[in-house]
């Protein structure tokens, strides 16, 4: 899969199988958001990878997911993540304006996972103090992010975008996610 299959074909996923992603993938992940962009190459962000299953349903339970389709959004068990990657940022490193770092790191896990056939969902919508607990993550670091984790069991498909944003699952269950056409988008030369 070249990079731009990767990018045009990559959808959130929220149904995953129940089989583990090995350790050295999992690090494969974490090595490709290291390697994004930094801001004055301060390189702020750290990770923590969960595969533990005494942790996953505690951490699963920290999370949003899907408002525009809740509750069909959330992962019915057997189908629930197995594994997590929490992204965090060291506050004695950076403690503000590291969001396009955040940004950059996240999208090359997510392509990364992608091209493993890992889906994946990023999640913002978490509750941090719980999640700190769970993990005992320092107050030195801010959680931003979670990035849950498994090898597909849906396969989303891309829409255009007519009269609403709102992804939604047809009567066979399969996710549409609307995107903005091109040519609603791109101006040249100016406005």
């Amino acid at each position: 899969m070249d990079t731009h299959e990767a990018i045009t074909k990559r959808r959130t996923v929220r149904r995953f199988e129940q089989r583990p992603i090995s350790e050295a993938t999992l690090e494969k992940l974490v090595n490709c958001a290291r390697l994004a962009p930094s801001a004055a190459n301060l390189q702020p962000l750290e990770y923590i990878i969960v595969n533990d299953s005494g942790i996953l349903p505690e951490i699963f339970s920290t999370l949003k997911w899907a408002a525009y389709i809740a509750p069909y959004g959330d992962p019915p068990q057997g189908f629930r993540p197995v594994a997590y990657l929490i992204i965090i940022v060291n506050k004695g490193i950076r403690d503000a304006e590291y969001e396009r770092d955040v940004g950059a790191s996240a999208q090359n896990a997510l392509l990364a996972a992608w091209e493993e056939g890992i889906g994946a969902c990023w999640m913002t919508s978490i509750e941090r103090k719980k999640i700190r607990a769970i993990l005992g993550i320092p107050e030195s670091h801010v959680i931003d992010s979670v990035i849950a984790l498994g090898y597909r069991a849906e396969e989303p498909v891309q829409e255009e975008l007519t009269d609403s944003v709102k992804y939604w699952k047809d009567d066979s269950g399969r996710l549409h996610v609307p995107k903005r056409p091109l040519k609603d988008i791109l101006h040249r030369n100016g406005f």
